[in-house]
């Protein structure tokens, strides 16, 4: 490959962006049991100071999204401003409509006029936050529901879903957008209120521009080809982003690229092939992952670190010899283009790219030596830790 084109390459993995959640930095865990670490910080505050170090070691996750109300403050504006002084900025607000006792029979689709009112309410507390905080996205995930034929009305709970979902529309800014995640199962099992991303989609079209579609790899059902999702999207201009984790049975929240690091290659290669890694198309790359056996900071990194892999391999796939063997109909040959990208070893260049970023070419090498763990262990003694409803 030329050298202008390595350049090229790697001018877009310089300005790549990767967003962490501060979820992710606290105690988790299966359905069963959440497993305690040392050194989990203790609030919002903390759990940006991590984020923060990610960024420090990786150069490319200059934000970090909320989880209200798990990371709720007295100010939040505050807290923006701890955010900046650490090198990085809040990102999008995620409301929790799915731990409160009065949620047992959904939030939104609830038939329950009263915990309707009061989902929505929280909902638009976020758009607050939204504008005291200067992030530009609610990302809204619904565990909304039923388990039983004939336990509610299908389509009525889809009528208090769009009732919903346009009150929250119309109180967002100008500069404000709303993603919409699915999910194709659980914690409802016979029917969720947004099971995938065609349910996804009508509801964003019918709400206007300012409404688009959250892919979160792990919420398909296994075999699901994401990669076709993503270019449909794309195509309809109705990609919002992604939250980016691993499954091998349903929604493990594992570290991106550990299940399938093949699925999340080709999912950036229809990316790349849109253009849609340029800034201009607004397209937010997040993680969402729970980390309940591995330490979360290098957890973190690794995950960053395996995006930006499957990134280089797929801008590196030669776009003018695949078009041609597409136009000829040479599908071996076509294959072949997109195979010899992937089989590239790009961790080399990848080093390159974090020396031009200012960073060590070895992220998790480098965090070993900055003490962290350590340290925390015996800074975060006493209080409670954070970590799932809390």
């Amino acid at each position: 490959m030329a050298a202008t084109t390595i350049e090229t390459v790697k001018s877009a993995l310089r300005a790549q962006q990767i967003e962490t959640p501060s979820w992710a930095y606290g105690n988790s865990g299966t359905r069963f049991k959440v497993f305690a670490q040392e050194g989990i910080p203790r609030n919002a505050y903390e759990k940006v100071d991590d984020a923060a170090l990610v960024h420090k070691l990786t150069g490319v996750a200059p934000s970090v999204a909320l989880h209200i109300p798990w990371d709720k403050v007295d100010d939040y504006a505050d807290l923006a401003a701890h955010a900046k002084n650490a090198g990085i900025r809040l990102g999008a607000i995620n409301p929790n409509v799915f731990q409160d006792d009065d949620y047992r029979l959904g939030s939104v689709c609830n038939p329950d006029p009263a915990v309707r009112k009061k989902a929505l309410a929280h909902l638009l507390e976020c758009v607050d936050i939204m504008d005291a905080t200067g992030s530009s996205i609610l990302s809204l995930w619904f565990a909304d529901g039923i388990n039983y034929p004939g336990q509610d009305s299908l389509r009525a709970r889809q009528d208090r879903l769009a009732e919903a979902l346009s009150a929250a529309y119309d109180r967002l800014g100008a500069d404000q957008r709303m993603l919409v995640e699915y999910k194709f199962f659980e914690p409802a099992f016979y029917a969720t209120d947004i099971p995938d991303w065609g349910t996804s989609y009508a509801h964003c079209v019918t709400l206007g521009e300012r409404a688009q579609v959250l892919v979160d790899t792990g919420h398909h059902a296994p075999g699901t080809n994401i990669e076709f999702i993503v270019a449909f999207l794309l195509r309809q201009g109705k990609l919002g982003g992604f939250h980016f984790n691993s499954r091998f049975y349903a929604d493990d929240d594992l570290m991106v690229g550990a299940a399938d690091p093949f699925q999340l290659f080709r999912i950036m290669l229809e990316i790349v092939q849109a253009g849609a890694l340029e800034e201009s198309a607004n397209i937010a790359f997040m993680l969402d992952q729970c980390h309940n056996l591995e330490p979360k900071v290098p957890a973190m990194v690794r995950s960053i670190m395996n995006v930006q892999e499957a990134t280089a391999k797929a801008l590196l796939v030669d776009a003018g010899a695949l078009a041609a063997a597409q136009r000829e109909g040479d599908v071996l040959g076509a294959n072949a283009v997109v195979m010899d990208a992937y089989n590239n070893d790009v961790r080399p260049l990848l080093a390159e790219v974090r020396a031009d970023l200012g960073v060590d070419p070895d992220p998790i090498a480098a965090y070993r030596r900055t003490g962290h763990a350590e340290r925390v262990r015996e800074e975060r003694r006493g209080g409670q830790a954070a970590g799932w409803g809390a």
